[in-house]
């Protein structure tokens, strides 16, 4: 299984308004839309996807926007704070530029002897900018904020558990390794990844349960190479007691999920088909697509969805 682990592929979570979170990502952090489709499950509900010029596993954060939802509550058992790599020297202009835009909660901090800037998203989940040096990832060229202090795609991620014992050990079946703890944060990075290979956990034994909702991060994916490696990790979870599902089409990768012992929600995801499978390059996220076992829904879901101005 650790051979085949390569970092994050992406990470979804909730929100309520589909274009104040579209204005968010495209304009404000200048993330390409490469996907605008709906939720498998719901497909009443926008399932909406920003990242790279390609959207490449790493670098892609993705959202349901359920209408009326009530915001999420923070607590244990639940991804934190999702951190994206920029290069360095550019903190100062990414602190203008989102007070600016009145974006909350701003605050410089520094982790593991990197500096940070942390935010808040439009429904209170909790981001950062992490200054990172010789990313060989490039930012999207396309949006307002020029190439050379756009995002290059995820750092890692936070995980609040009551105890983190157990889902350290896991990851270090996946291939991580304990890299260090600085207060109650214990990291641990994936050697050789793809620039998204940190996995923080800070431990915080009173914490009450996280409750799901605007604002809350639903998964957090793990990305894998092809079909044949996901099957290899899936039979390494299994073989290790966790309960995994079946391999799932989702379009633009195949998808096994399984609950972490501390109560995240891991998927493991392929690289392949990507988002290109639909659409050509240059029309990324510019149309709406409805997955193949809710085409005949089409004229409804077109009803009922609010439209997405940009």
């Amino acid at each position: 299984m650790r051979e085949h682990i390569k970092g994050l592929h992406h990470v979804t979570a909730m929100a309520a308004d589909p274009q104040v979170n579209n204005d968010f990502y495209t304009r404000t952090l200048s993330l390409r839309r490469v996907k605008k489709t709906v939720n498998f499950d719901a497909p009443d509900v926008y399932h909406l996807y920003y990242g790279d010029e390609t959207g490449t596993p790493g670098t892609v954060m993705t959202y349901f926007p359920f209408p009326y939802i009530a915001p999420g509550k923070r607590g244990a058992g639940e991804v934190t704070e999702t951190a994206f790599a920029v290069p360095q020297g550019t903190l100062g202009d990414w602190a203008e530029r989102l007070a600016a835009q009145g974006v909350d909660g701003l605050r410089s901090t520094e982790r593991f002897g990197a500096p940070r800037l942390e935010f808040s998203g439009p429904d209170g989940e909790g981001l950062a900018l992490v200054e990172v040096a010789d990313d060989p990832r490039a930012p999207f060229a396309g949006g307002p904020v020029p190439a050379a202090q756009g995002i290059h795609g995820f750092h890692g991620v936070t995980m609040r558990l009551r105890d983190g014992a157990a889902t350290g050990e896991l990851l270090r079946s996946m291939g991580f390794e304990r890299a260090g703890s600085e207060g109650t944060i214990t990291r641990y990075a994936l050697p050789d990844a793809n620039g998204a290979g940190i996995l923080d956990i800070e431990t915080a034994p009173d914490a009450p349960d996280a409750r799901l909702g605007a604002g809350s991060v639903h998964h957090v994916a793990f990305a894998v190479p092809d079909r044949a490696a996901q099957e290899e990790v899936r039979a390494a979870l299994i073989a290790a007691g966790h309960q995994v599902t079946p391999p799932i089409d989702r379009d633009y990768f195949w998808a096994v999920y399984f609950r972490a012992p501390g109560g995240v929600l891991f998927e493991v995801a392929t690289h392949e088909p990507g988002f290109a499978r639909d659409e050509s390059l240059a029309e990324l996220g510019t149309t709406l697509r409805i997955p193949d076992q809710h085409a005949h829904l089409r004229a409804r879901i077109e009803r009922v969805l609010p439209p997405i101005r940009g």
